[in-house]
């Protein structure tokens, strides 16, 4: 198998265009048509993983931040992301980053953050906006269930836990062949009545492409009647933190002993403790200031995130406890997620998660 057909099945369960638009994700360095030899799995790509993937013989390193990000312009060795790079390229080594299209990922990032504190009905906590359409096609009854087919193999239709979702409307449709035209059933210049479908799927924006053909290729008339609209409706189920709700308050004190313990904490920092009790919490792996409002437009009791900053925990105002346990103790799990998602995926070669550190912060307690 190439790396190309393996980033094309992990793309199929983690689409890269959920990744936020400053991102550098995908396949950062490699040749697309080499054969995979095995695959190493990290948190990021420094020289001492790639050292571990030539050792194991792995010519793919998937990573969770991109060690390529932004203003490099030359690779001399001359820092730690050169010569990172530098090292893959030398030893035929691709490296592929996934990044913010997995924080965005519904079962990514965030849900497994919740999933570790026991939280109960998660929701998104800042969804993805404008990037849903719906395609209303006319089809003649008798490949009404062809083009369907075809639209949900596509990917339309897919409604949060939902998918092969549509709507069907029947009623009498109109038209004339004129000069040049091939009709598939009529007779030039004479008006035409024909008994249709009209099929109305819901889709998300980077689809359209792949769903317009499909449609296309399955439709029988030469000239096919659709439409596409762009949707106000936010997508529930795509975007960044999470949030969600214990089946009981418990003491702030407690909560942050469950927190030290699930994440293997030695500190957390936090805002003033607000004396309320915490049942409702947001999370955000990662850096995760930029969640706050929204965390308290949840009504959450508390918020979980790293590198928060003296001025971002004033903006709780005694509200909310604000906790900062770490930007990589918040994506501690991402590794082994991913090493899962893989490992369920392919089976023909090998597949390793690191076991390097690329952790570079460390504590004196």
């Amino acid at each position: 198998m190439t790396i190309s057909e393996v980033i094309s099945k992990i793309e199929n369960r983690i689409p890269l265009q959920q990744a936020e638009d400053f991102d550098n994700v995908g396949l950062l360095c490699g040749i697309p048509d080499r054969n995979v030899s095995g695959i190493l799995v990290c948190h990021d790509a420094l020289e001492n993983v790639i050292d571990e993937a030539i050792q194991k013989n792995c010519n793919l390193v998937v990573c969770f931040h991109p060690i390529i990000f932004s203003g490099l312009k030359s690779l001399t060795g001359k820092n730690y992301v050169e010569r990172a790079v530098l090292k893959a390229i030398e030893n035929k080594i691709a490296i592929y980053a996934i990044h913010t299209a997995f924080d965005n990922d519904f079962f990514g990032v965030n849900h497994q953050i919740c999933s570790q504190l026991g939280l109960k009905d998660l929701k998104i906590l800042q969804p993805k906006k404008n990037n849903l359409k719906q395609l209303s096609v006319f089809v003649p009854k008798d490949y009404s269930g062809k083009v369907k087919e075809a639209l949900f193999d596509a990917g339309a239709g897919n409604i949060g836990f939902y998918d092969e979702c549509s709507f069907t409307l029947s009623g009498n449709g109109t038209f004339r062949p004129v000069e040049g035209s091939n009709p598939f059933s009529g007779q030039r210049n004479i008006r035409e009545n024909a008994d249709e479908d009209m099929i109305s799927v819901i889709f998300e924006d980077y689809k359209k492409g792949k769903i317009i053909s499909a449609m296309k290729a399955a439709h029988p008339y030469e000239e096919v009647a659709y439409q596409i609209y762009q949707l106000d409706n936010e997508n529930q189920y795509s975007g960044l933190g999470m949030y969600g709700d214990f089946e009981e308050g418990i003491d702030e004190q407690d909560f942050l002993k469950l927190v030290k313990e699930k994440f293997s904490l030695e500190v957390i920092k936090h805002s003033d403790f607000t004396r309320k009790k915490i049942k409702r919490v947001g999370v955000l792996g990662g850096s995760g200031a930029g969640g706050i409002r929204s965390a308290m437009a949840q009504k959450c009791d508390a918020y979980l995130t790293g590198d928060i900053k003296y001025h971002d925990y004033f903006l709780s105002e005694s509200k909310m406890l604000i906790c900062d346990i770490g930007h990589y103790e918040s994506e501690q799990f991402v590794t082994q997620q991913l090493f899962e998602i893989l490992s369920q995926k392919f089976s023909t070669f090998a597949i390793s998660k690191s076991i390097e550190k690329t952790n570079p912060v460390n504590y004196f307690i």
